[in-house]
């Protein structure tokens, strides 16, 4: 199941295009190489590195989410046809004899 919620997420959800963002965090990237350590680079990318992992699981936790309340929602509504409802009401007007005449 986790599969296939996976297959769904990536077919529907869609990343934006951020170019500007890349840009920038590129930059940002390269002023923190200047100045931090061997050590400390390696952490910093550690950290960004699980952010990244964080946020894919709660995008897709988030869809499973939507995706079971949009299942519950369709499950818990009635099927509805317009020939049935017509039908309906020509048999509730036929039974108190106000038959309508259309124009």
């Amino acid at each position: 199941m986790h599969d296939y919620m996976k297959a769904l997420h990536a077919r529907f959800c869609r990343e934006p295009d951020l170019q500007e963002v890349r840009a920038e965090l590129d930059r940002a990237y390269r002023e923190i190489k200047a100045r931090l350590g061997q050590q400390d680079q390696e952490t910093l990318l550690q950290l960004a590195d699980l952010e990244n992992e964080l946020r894919e699981e709660t995008s897709l936790t988030s869809f499973i989410a939507g995706f079971r309340l949009g299942m519950g929602i369709v499950g818990e509504m009635e099927r509805y046809c317009f020939e049935d409802e017509e039908e309906k009401r020509a048999t509730e007007r036929a039974k108190t004899g106000h038959l309508h005449v259309k124009d």
